[in-house]
């Protein structure tokens, strides 16, 4: 998968999850509505300051938006592993 798609794909997943328009987080992220949609329909690829200030907004991290979804995903073994006592 392209760097483009996973990151069309997280920025949709990551504003719908925070319950935003396209149009609210445009106006958050002092960008143009039209240029939100074509950065999850793939038109366009964004700067990296694009890609922070949109992480700002939605309150994660910038390398959140470009992480594959396996790489999101805890490994089998890290899901069934004991929790450690501290």
């Amino acid at each position: 998968m392209e760097i483009r798609d996973i990151f069309a794909r997280n920025l949709r997943n990551r504003r719908n999850e925070k319950g935003l328009s396209q149009e609210g987080l445009a106006a958050l992220a002092n960008l143009d509505r039209g240029y939100i949609s074509s950065l999850e329909r793939r038109v366009y690829s964004p700067t990296i300051d694009t890609v922070d200030t949109l992480a700002q907004v939605l309150g994660i991290e910038a390398a959140d938006l470009l992480k594959s979804e396996k790489a999101n995903r805890p490994s089998r073994k890290q899901k069934n592993a004991a929790p450690t006592e501290e």
